[in-house]
């Protein structure tokens, strides 16, 4: 693969679809002070992986994502190039092996934001500890690590095992446990969110019970997602007790 003729034609299609509108939007949206084309996903979904269709090896996938991370204009970071990153690592996540952990942990800490944390922590991570379960010792440490985008990772990282129908229940109960005190909105979103795609794919028993027991430490955030797809009597009675607390 050329990378840089493929970052190139890359930037090129992405940029033959700006909107300025939509680039305003966004950067106000997202807080960013980054550089903002306004490209739609799935545009720019379809143009990244166009990329990568031809299966390339490993190398070059890790390359070009690299170099589209990488890519500034006036110094600045281009939203959609690192998204375009993203996408392509998320489509060759098969490709990738143990060591690559790495490459995705220095991309989040590189991160600033959810828009880019959140496909690399489930899809990218959270892929690789599904199909390579030891690695998951990694988020052991992960979901203590200070930087609170590392720690949302761990948690969401269990999301593709949820998703699977192969849900590790055991971390979830143990990274609730460690994140329930969380003050930072985006640690207790984490845990909501995981906690109702286990009530949704079959576990809404083991949720409902493991809120119970929490009910007096869980924050609001957390217990109005995880009990979202709970029968109505269960999510009745557990917000109830988290609002007698």
């Amino acid at each position: 693969m050329d990378v840089a003729h493929e970052v190139a034609r890359i930037e090129k299609e992405l940029r033959a679809q700006a909107d300025p509108v939509r680039s305003e939007n966004e950067k106000r949206y997202l807080k960013s002070d980054f550089v903002h084309v306004g490209v739609p996903m799935g545009p720019l979904r379809k143009i990244a992986v166009s990329a990568v269709r031809g299966k390339p090896d490993r190398e070059d996938v890790l390359a070009l994502a690299e170099a589209l991370w990488t890519t500034t204009e006036s110094g600045r970071p281009v939203h959609e190039l690192r998204m375009s990153a993203i996408e392509i690592l998320i489509r060759r996540v098969a490709v990738l092996d143990a060591d690559d952990l790495g490459f995705a942990e220095r991309l989040i800490r590189d991160s600033a934001s959810w828009v880019y944390v959140d496909g690399l922590a489930e899809k990218v991570v959270g892929g690789l500890v599904v199909r390579i379960p030891e690695l998951a010792a990694v988020l052991d440490r992960w979901v203590g690590d200070p930087y609170f985008w590392i720690r949302r990772t761990a948690m969401l990282a269990l999301l593709a095992g949820v998703r699977a129908g192969d849900p590790d229940l055991d971390r979830v109960s143990a990274y609730g446990d460690e994140l329930i005190g969380e003050r930072e909105f985006f640690i207790r979103k984490a845990l909501g969110w995981v906690l109702r795609e286990l009530s949704k794919k079959g576990h809404a028993d083991w949720v409902r019970d493991w809120v119970a027991a929490r009910t007096g430490t869980i924050s609001g955030v957390s217990i109005r997602e995880a009990v979202r797809h709970l029968p109505p009597a269960d999510a009745d009675r557990l917000l109830t007790a988290y609002k007698a607390r």
